[in-house]
């Protein structure tokens, strides 16, 4: 999962300040934003990485549901961007692992807040896709979405 979380980051962002592994080793989940290995000031700022992933439920489903589901799915995820909840969203292509299906990236303050918030997507309702969540640390700045909306967080 983390080569499919590192490609994610990599094409999300093409200028992310890279933050060595050894400075957030042992970082437990929800602590503070990791500390600069040099100790230097480094402001960081955390969004959450959402994953949709094929769900064990997944099924084939005849054309008709499956594009009447995909259409509940894009209006769900136009929704979380008008809102400024997703900032940016798109599906994989070409994985070696084909239950990875896309992902967010949600501009929220928790992970709880961003699993409820894609759990109520349509095809994570219907049992075909899973959402998975983790807290992404980047430095500030470093991300800017400046077609989304930016209510405050």
């Amino acid at each position: 999962m983390r080569h499919v979380i590192a490609a994610v980051a990599l094409a999300a962002c093409a200028t992310v300040l890279a933050v060595p592994a050894t400075s957030i080793a042992g970082e437990s989940p929800g602590s503070a934003a990791p500390k600069h290995p040099e100790g230097a000031p480094f402001e960081m700022e955390s969004f959450q990485l959402v994953l949709l992933m094929r769900a064990p439920t997944w099924k084939k489903l005849p054309e008709p549901e499956a594009n009447t589901l995909q259409s509940a799915h894009l209006a769900h995820l136009g929704e979380m961007w008008k809102l400024g909840k997703a900032v940016v969203c798109g599906p994989f292509d070409n994985q070696q692992d084909p239950t990875f299906r896309g992902a967010c990236i949600y501009a929220v303050k928790t992970p709880e807040e961003a699993r409820e918030l894609a759990s109520k997507d349509p095809t994570v309702k219907a049992g075909q896709l899973r959402v998975e969540v983790v807290t992404w640390w980047v430095g500030k700045g470093f991300m800017a979405f400046p077609k989304t909306p930016h209510p405050e967080r």
